[in-house]
């Protein structure tokens, strides 16, 4: 099923605890909401330029998101009403284990985390020009995320401790970064076309995509106990279990209108992904949908 979002183009999603999808539409400088039977509900940024990327829930019913151009983490209530609170080059962000959000600073190399009377800490990954990407609270009370231009797995401790485990692939570029159902952190990585799971102790393991030029961006656990992510160059689904068994999905057809841009053929443009209020994944296609999918194995 496709859902059409004509204000903008979706990045990030993700689902609230209000029991709504919300996501960002980041040439557009607004974040949507939609509930299930409803409308999307549209909310303009200001400014409007920030490009609003990544967005996540956070401990108090609000939902948290980054904008890395206008260098703003900000918290948007179910009402649409924004506190903002400036940071360098803001991309993942996600709640730590201990209630505060977490987030990297691209240009920077800095981990930066927002408590809840919004003090400001920052960490420096040790990593020249590394970039970090993506983040994920891990099993172990600590957050976990990608290097990406350091083509490294790093792990911040609540105390703000900084360890890195590089990868065996060179060039991997890991963006996505997620929890898996097995206790063990599971990432992609964009530049090697491979999916791969770090354990707490710091190995690392790696499965190779079937088409390696896929160039996948994003990852979730889904409800069916396997690991899903989105192949941005391929504009589908990707399905990994625990065992590394890999599988792919199409996405729904787009509308001539959508997919049919002024450089050519577009396949949808997958991103970000979640599991939504009713079970299903839901994706961000930034040709302008929301894209529903059901969970399982392949039929």
């Amino acid at each position: 099923m496709l859902t059409r979002i004509s204000a903008g183009a979706p990045y990030g999603i993700t689902t609230g605890a209000d029991g709504a999808l919300w996501f960002t539409l980041v040439h557009e400088g607004r974040v949507g909401r939609l509930a299930p039977g409803q409308e999307p509900v549209i909310h303009q940024l200001d400014p409007a330029d920030g490009l609003p990327t990544v967005i996540t829930p956070g401990p108090d019913g609000a939902l948290w998101f980054t904008e890395g151009k206008g260098g703003r983490v900000c918290r948007i209530t179910a009402e649409g009403q924004v506190t903002a609170y400036a940071a360098d080059s803001p991309y993942g962000i996600v709640m730590g284990p201990d209630g505060a959000m977490w987030f990297t600073q691209m240009q920077s190399g800095k981990i930066g985390r927002i408590a809840a009377d919004g003090t400001l800490s920052e960490f420096q990954v040790p990593v020249e020009g590394g970039m970090p990407a993506f983040l994920t609270a891990g099993p172990d009370d600590a957050v976990w995320f990608t290097i990406n231009q350091g083509n490294a797995i790093g792990r911040v401790s609540m105390a703000g401790e900084v360890t890195v485990h590089p990868l065996p692939t060179e060039a991997g570029a890991p963006v996505g970064i997620t929890l898996g159902p097995d206790g063990a952190l599971w990432f992609v990585e964009i530049g090697a076309g491979q999916i791969g799971r770090i354990d707490t102790a710091g190995d690392i393991t790696e499965f190779a995509l079937p088409d390696r030029e896929a160039r996948p961006h994003a990852i979730i656990t889904g409800p069916d106990g396997a690991l899903w992510f989105t192949e941005w160059a391929a504009g589908r689904l990707g399905r990994i279990t625990v065992d590394g068994v890999i599988d792919h999905r199409p996405l729904p057809s787009l509308p001539d209108d959508l997919a049919h841009g002024p450089d050519g053929v577009r396949k949808g443009e997958p991103h970000g992904l979640t599991v939504g209020p009713d079970g299903a994944i839901w994706v961000a296609l930034e040709a302008g949908a929301l894209a529903r999918m059901s969970p399982g194995p392949a039929a």
